[in-house]
């Protein structure tokens, strides 16, 4: 009995990926001092809870024999109600102590059963009497033992699934039969088929690629194919290949005579346009590795980076010289040192850069309260650019749409990938990248046959009423792709593709094209020269279905993390299923394999999140907040409102006595961290809820609520149509009761993402003409309102223009626009009607 409960409670904890296993097991409760006891009349059966604790160092026959001797210990409890024992314990009164049920038949067998050929059953039909819990497995002892799984929850548990499960208690009562004196973490639970399957079938990924060539020597190598062809566009401007690659050239000497050669660390800030291409691949050309630097980030972060990447020469444009901190870099800027440039060698420059040289480095969030420095090489992102060319695919017939900040390493697919493919690159400006309108313009206009971006993104593109585009390649990725996205996005695109992939193993892991007929939204298979494998926390693979966390090895590998050999150490770690000294990433995302050899994604293992695909370390946000005086103890979290939209919260608890508005905070916060990461609420409460063991019990966290007190400002109501039409939007999108004209938008909850849902509301439902970069300008429905202008106005000025260019126009602007209501635009309409018939006039 012993011996199979130790079973069952190995089998659960490998499934479970917990220590601590509790399950029920039935006695027979006939008392045992009566005399003919045996043939009383009446249901005697007990059940009991059994807690097994599973530690992998332990030695199975030791272990065993503790588990004996705890059945004797509880032995005394046989006679007690389950209803009693579940009064004694912490478990709260609805919920079941255990899921599954342990039966022991030990009492004479039925002849039939020992006719049975098998030893392995299922029953999931009414065969047997059903019980209240998920699954229960009966053994009956005889000659050899039967093992018969019933199961109540057909839901969780099909035919195939518990074919697998009894299959793998086998293995394990076969392996703790014939190696007794082993650890219990050792014993063997897959078959060899399975880690065939495992290891070798759906990891067989090995395919050629240009593994002695760097992104710009097969840019190169395109140029001379296609040198006068269209390479790259930005609003007016476009390069040919062959233009393109010569100012790559006199910017890549320039920088080899400022020192830049292989390894050298480059940091490159400037706003989307040409010159972000052109610096990044002279950057790659002179022989130094680029790190994006992202102008929209506060000086602080700038600055952390600058200083622990010791970058040696900065890039950059005089008009961005104010927001850059002190540093010790050489400082290149591109629009003052034009002329120098200008004077540099045309051609292809050799400086011996290799594969095994750095290409980037990208600054991703850090738990410890800062960003670390992620190192790519360039062999591992010629092979992601090689098998990213495969599949999805793109030709040079392709254009693809660049929306992604160049801080974001997913950008390298968008800046790279058609340069050295012959494809056509068009380069959307940042404004256009949050603007749902302008977007979609921008979309229609360059004619893209492909796209990449976040679910928000696309979600910013439906929301500005997006049609679909039939020859359209949709990649979508950074965050999960949910459901009903991948459905509106079928039904307007030619494909749609899920990507998956950390920065630790160069942008993209695993690619699946989704379809109408794919009934879970997977991340699909690994890509060429990836292998992926999901193991415990012991290291050891998980069988198929079974959750565990996601494991990356292959040729796209970083070289671990800048400056943090310790978190390198920890987080690249020794493959344990081959002996060349290679490595595997541990990613913290939970996954499963399917049936069909597809990977499912389930979440984290930590406390770090996506959201609008950025990756972020809640830990970060926590010691940046904390870092604040007045705060002493800060917990951020997650939160998914009624419409699904996600958001950070922060909760805090102040220091005693001291009064903090949340406006003070978020101007705290934005002078430390991105836009991205700055909560959209916070919360201020006395103590924090507790778990049992005494830790923060994230998920008892209330849901945020915006009180009058926490804003900086007194409810004022509107006082025209335009501000009447801007807090009513306001209320829908911030989801609150009351907006006063003079309330923060952000303080209210607003975010990067919700100013660009309230944006396309006013400009499609009210008529107005407004940019996302406005609001951010004017945070109040008071200030926004001044720069608020009708669209109907905008469309008779330009009609007016059309007409006669010498017309001196009725400006909007004599108008005064904090208080323009619907008299006044019937005035002007009045005025300019009468007007209709005298072009002079």
């Amino acid at each position: 009995n012993s011996f199979l409960q130790g079973a069952w409670a190995l089998l659960m904890s490998r499934y479970s990926g917990q220590e601590d296993i509790v399950f029920g097991a039935v006695t027979s409760g006939r008392p045992t001092t009566l005399a003919r006891a045996e043939s009383m009349v009446g249901l005697f059966i007990n059940t009991m809870p059994i807690r097994i604790q599973v530690s992998p160092e332990e030695s199975l026959l030791p272990w065993l024999h503790k588990i004996q001797e705890f059945l004797v210990e509880v032995g005394q409890y046989e006679y007690c109600p389950l209803m009693k024992i579940q009064g004694w314990s912490e478990i709260a009164k609805g919920f079941p102590l255990f899921e599954s049920l342990v039966i022991f038949e030990n009492y004479a067998v039925d002849e039939s059963l020992k006719q049975n050929n098998t030893n392995l059953e299922i029953e999931s039909s009414p065969g047997f009497e059903k019980t209240n819990y998920s699954i229960t497995l009966t053994v009956v002892p005889d000659q050899k033992i039967l093992l018969r799984i019933l199961v109540n929850d057909t839901s969780r548990f099909d035919h195939n699934t518990l074919s697998q499960m009894l299959g793998h208690l086998k293995n394990l009562l076969e392996d703790m039969v014939a190696n007794q004196q082993q650890r219990i973490g050792d014993l063997a639970i897959l078959t060899e088929a399975e880690q065939q399957k495992l290891l070798v079938e759906w990891n067989d990924t090995a395919v050629p690629y240009p593994q002695e060539k760097c992104i710009h020597q097969l840019f190169e190598a395109q140029v001379e194919k296609t040198t006068d062809a269209v390479a790259v566009a930005f609003e007016n401007e476009e390069l040919s290949y062959g233009e393109l690659n010569t100012r790559v050239n006199q910017l890549a000497h320039y920088l080899r005579s400022l020192g830049v050669k292989p390894d050298v660390l480059v940091g490159i800030c400037v706003e989307r346009s040409l010159t972000m291409l052109i610096g990044l691949l002279a950057i790659l050309k002179a022989g130094g590795s680029y790190i994006p630097l992202d102008p929209s980030y506060p000086k602080e972060r700038l600055s952390y980076i600058l200083k622990d990447s010791n970058a040696s020469v900065l890039l950059t444009q005089t008009s961005l010289l104010e927001i850059l901190p002190d540093n010790q870099a050489k400082l290149v800027c591109w629009d003052r040192d034009e002329e120098l440039i200008a004077q540099q060698n045309l051609e292809n420059p050799d400086f011996s850069v290799t594969p095994d040289n750095l290409a980037y480095i990208i600054y991703t969030s850090g738990s410890t309260g800062k960003p670390k420095g992620v190192q790519i090489l360039h062999s591992a992102l010629s092979n992601f650019l090689h098998s990213m060319q495969e599949t999805p695919g793109i030709t040079a017939e392709d254009t693809l749409l660049a929306v992604t900040t160049y801080s974001f390493d997913i950008a390298a697919l968008e800046l790279f990938l058609p340069i050295i493919t012959g494809a056509r690159l068009v380069i959307a400006s940042r404004e256009t990248t949050v603007d749902g309108e302008q977007l979609l313009g921008k979309l229609q206009e360059s004619g893209a046959t492909i796209m990449q971006a976040t679910p928000a993104s696309w979600q910013l593109l439906l929301a500005a009423g997006w049609a679909g585009k039939n020859k359209l390649k949709v990649l979508c990725g950074g965050e999960a792709l949910p459901r009903k996205l991948a459905n509106q996005l079928l039904e307007r695109a030619g494909s749609v593709w899920n990507m998956y992939g950390p920065t630790e193993t160069t942008i993209w892991s695993a690619v699946a094209q989704i379809t109408n007929e794919s009934k879970i939204i997977s991340i699909g298979r690994a890509i060429a020269n990836t292998q992926i494998h999901i193991l415990d926390k012991y290291n050891q693979l998980v069988p198929i279905g079974v959750t565990g966390e996601l494991c990356i090895g292959g040729a796209g590998l970083a070289k671990g993390y800048l400056n943090r050999p310790d978190l390198t150490t920890e987080k690249f770690i020794p493959n344990p299923f081959n002996t060349d000294n290679s490595k595997l990433y541990k990613t913290g995302d939970l996954a499963r394999y399917l049936p069909n050899g597809e990977i499912e994604c389930l979440g984290r293992i930590d406390h770090q999140v996506k959201l609008r695909g950025f990756r972020i370390e809640l830990g970060e946000i926590e010691t940046v907040i904390s870092q604040n005086p007045e705060v002493a103890k800060a917990v951020v979290a997650i939160r998914e409102d009624a419409k699904k939209y996600k958001r950070l919260v922060a909760y805090i608890i102040p220091q005693k006595e001291q009064s903090l508005t949340i406006a003070e905070l978020r101007e705290f916060l934005a002078s430390k961290l991105p836009n991205y990461m700055i909560p959209s609420a916070i919360v201020t409460l006395e103590v924090f809820p507790l778990t049992p063991n005494g830790k923060i019990d994230r998920k008892d966290l209330p849901a945020p609520e915006i009180t009058r007190s926490q804003l900086s400002q007194e409810l004022v109501e509107p006082r025209n149509d335009i501000e009447r039409k801007l807090t009513k939007i306001w209320v829908e999108v911030l989801d609150v009761d009351l907006v006063g004209i003079n309330d923060n938008f952000f303080e209210l909850g607003g975010d990067s993402i919700l100013a660009i849902v309230a944006i396309t509301k006013a400009n499609q439902e009210d008529n107005l003409q407004l940019t996302v970069k406005q609001l951010f300008q004017h945070q109040t429905v008071a200030e926004l309102a001044t720069v608020a202008v009708p669209k109907t106005i905008n469309q008779i000025e330009q009609k007016i223009s059309d007409t006669s260019p010498k017309i001196e126009k009725e400006q909007p602007s004599r108008f005064s626009k904090a208080n323009l209501d619907q008299q006044d635009l019937e005035r002007f309409l009045a005025k300019v009607k009468k007007g209709s018939n005298n072009q002079q006039k």
